[in-house]
Formats: structure tokens, sequence, C-alpha cells
């Protein structure tokens, strides 16, 4: 039997109504089920004119990311006693405590030509005062869904004491076609799947895209010379580049290190799969692995120090866990069933992986010594987990069955309790999570 330890169930509760008085509104990690933290949202007010519009667009995305996350839930417009009539308007701290709300946003948004000017506060309803000091935003008419999503970041982060997660991007291979004959292109989205732009065209097949830690590049396994080899795409450019790798049939899985110089992948050569290190600086390739067995899916710790990867020296595929400068590894996966696709979380906790088991598929996490090894989803096929920035969310692909199957985008938080499909324009697969955006 799974043991359940309380972090990973992190399911958030916040003080209620005395605690609230005598501090700071906070959603704090317990192993509660209760109900998400009621908060009001009024439409941001809009200063001047053609501000309306974008105001209400604003407004809704920054509801629709909180909710999202499963921890909050908004109340709606008709429950209102207060109307919000003004963005420096005293508030009425008993109207909206008659409601119940525990978090009020208020905010207003101004258009000046093609330039966009955000403004909002955040109060404790209960405590009777602001959340953190009020904040203004400037970007382009362009990058208004950015902003949103700083705003909701900022509110996420003042609650629950973490990183957001929300004005983050994804890459990701977007399929179109039918399930014989699939064209495959690299794409990249917002978190939420707004904002789709494509990196290649169809006329290669790519997989398995992973973003640098600054969200700079993108590397990934293409097929453009007949075998897989490793590219690099500048996103901001969409100027491409081939890795150099070692001598070798096939690299492929590629990742980068934690400060983007180096990237780790497999090789296979001569009958044999390892993985292996090439600093992108210097040209310099290392060996890490040396064993008759098929090494895979290379994972750098946050610090660098480790690897976490896939391999089936053991007889079937497993979890194992060395120095980032090669050396023996150690095995921490032990449960039934095959894993694969590790990923070490942001925090350094964790680590996601997919496993097959009994004819299911399943996303699930460990800690880092192979304990507490929880299962968080179970389907047909699931695939390819990836952490988002501040490591309480993991993004997969999920393909359905049958001779229409198809693969779509979820996420599910770390309790395995939200779990929610991510929309896109077309089929996708093989998600990587990028960095929070500067």
């Amino acid at each position: 039997m799974i043991r359940k330890l309380l972090a990973l169930l992190a399911v958030f509760v916040w003080a209620d109504v005395a605690l609230a008085q005598s501090g700071p509104l906070r959603l704090t990690i317990t192993d509660g089920v209760i109900e998400p933290l009621p908060f009001a949202l009024p439409t941001f007010q809009p200063e001047g004119t053609g501000a309306e519009e974008m105001a209400a667009n604003l407004s809704q995305v920054i509801a629709s990311d909180l909710i999202g996350t499963g921890l909050f839930r908004q109340i709606p417009a008709s429950a209102f006693i207060s109307p919000y009539t003004g963005f420096s308007q005293p508030i009425a701290y008993a109207d909206w405590r008659a409601i119940n709300a525990q978090a009020l946003i208020i905010g207003a948004v101004a258009v000046s030509g093609r330039q966009v000017e955000v403004k909002f506060r955040l109060y404790d309803v209960f405590s009777g005062g602001e959340l953190g000091d009020g904040l203004r935003f400037v970007g382009s008419v362009d990058g208004w869904r950015r902003m949103a999503h700083k705003v909701a970041d900022t509110v996420y982060s003042r609650i629950t004491g973490e990183g957001g997660y929300f004005d983050s991007r994804v890459v990701f291979v977007a399929e179109t076609g039918p399930k014989d004959a699939r064209q495959k292109r690299l794409a990249i989205m917002d978190y939420d799947g707004a904002g789709v732009q494509y990196l290649t065209d169809s006329g290669t097949l790519v997989i398995a895209p992973r973003f640098s830690p600054s969200g700079d590049r993108v590397l990934y396994t293409t097929f453009e010379s007949g075998f897989p080899r490793i590219n690099m795409i500048e996103v901001a450019t969409v100027g491409r580049q081939q890795v150099t790798t070692a001598a070798g049939e096939m690299a492929f899985s590629p990742r980068f290190s934690r400060d983007g110089n180096q990237v780790i992948y497999s090789l296979s050569s001569g009958g044999n799969t390892d993985i292996w290190r090439t600093d992108l600086l210097t040209g310099q390739h290392t060996r890490l692995t040396s064993a008759p067995s098929i090494e895979t899916a290379p994972s750098f710790s946050p610090d660098g120090s480790q690897i976490v990867f896939e391999s089936d020296r053991s007889g079937s595929p497993q979890l194992y866990i060395m120095s980032a400068t090669g050396g023996e590894a150690r095995r921490i996966s032990f449960g039934e069933g095959r894993y694969g696709t590790p990923v070490w979380s942001p925090r350094g906790d964790l680590v996601a992986f997919t496993k097959q088991n009994a004819g299911r598929f399943h996303i699930g996490v460990m800690r880092t010594d192979g304990s507490e090894e929880r299962l968080l989803t179970a389907s047909f096929l699931d695939e390819g987990p990836t952490w988002s920035p501040n490591g309480r969310v993991i993004m997969f692909f999920r393909e359905t069955q049958g001779a229409a199957g198809a693969p779509s985008l979820y996420s599910v938080d770390i309790s395995g309790r939200n779990l929610r499909q991510v929309p896109t324009v077309t089929f996708a697969s093989d998600p990587s999570w990028g960095p929070l955006q500067r």
C-alpha cells in the first residue's frame, strides 16, 4: 500500500475567522480536504476611454488562473452587496464579510495608444487590511495576458507563500492528421493554452522538446537525417542549430543542465545506449554510464549535482540516481511495473515519473530516496510529466484508446485531486514547462 505523506497530499487550507483577524490571510499545507478559499474579484475599473473590454478580459484571466488551481472559488458578482466604484475608494469590509469573501481583489486598467497600465490591490477581508502593497504593471496591448498572469501570480504568492506559475510558457509537440500519418510541429504557448506559436514546420518528425532553465532555448530530437539527432532552437528568433554530440548512431532524450551550458542525453552506439554529457561552450563530450543496458531519460537535480534516469539494468525499466559526473548509481523505484521518464522537481524533494502496470499508465511522484511513492493519475496512456516552475503542478499528455485515439495535455497537482485538461488548438503531446517569464 502506497504510504501517504502530508507534503505529498499538498492540500491547502486557510485560517478561520479568528485566526485571520489576528494575522494575515494565508493558505497552508495540511492533509485535510476542504472547500476552496472564496474570493471576490469585481471587474477591474476602466480608467479613460477604450479600456472597458481590456478590463473585462484581464479580470476574466486572473479569475481563471486562480480557479484553475483548485484552491480558490470565485464569488459571483450577483452576490455582491457593495458595488466597486473606484480603485481608491474605501473598502466596506462588512459587506464583503457578509458574502463570505475571504480575499478581495480590486484593480483598474488604462489604455493609451498601444500601452496598457494595470494596477491592483489585494485585501484580507476578515482582518480588514491590505495584503501586501498595491502593484502597477505597464506593458503593450499585445501583452495584456501576461499582465493578468502576473497579477494572479502575485495574489497566489501572497496568500500561499509559494511562487506562482501562471506567467509561464509550455513547449510541446502539436499534432495534426490521422493517427497513422500524424504531422508533428514544435509549438509554444502560455501555460493555459493561449498564444500558440509554431517553432518548426511539419516537414520533419520532432519529439521531446525541453526548455532551457532561462526559457530562451529549446532542445528537441529530430529525425531530419533519418536517425534521431538533437537540435537546439532559439525561441525569440526561431534560429536552429544541431547540437554536436558524441559519435553514435542515435542521440535522443536531451535536457539542459541548470546553468544551460551543458546537455545530457542518451546515445546509442554499437547496440548499447548510455547517458552522455556535452559542454555547449567547449564541445567536450563525457560518457556518464557504461553498462550493457539501456540508459535513458536523464534529468538534473535543481542544484545540478545529481542525475535521475531510467535504466533496464535490473531486467525491467526502473529509476536510478547517480552523481552528475557519473559513477555508481542507486536504484530508487521498487514497486510493481515499469518506470520511466523521470523528472526532478524544481524544489528538489520529488521525482515525477511515468509508470506502467497491469495494463494502465500512471503519472506518479516519489521522494528522491524512493519512498512515499504516490500515483496521481491512471488511464490507457499517460506519459511525459513536466513540472510547473513552483513544483506544485505536473503537466503531461494523455492519449485515448482506439483507431481515433489522440493525445491531449493535462495537468494535475501533486495531491492528485485537481486533474484538468489543458486546451490546445491541435492534438498535443510531450509538454515541457518553462520558467516564469521575466
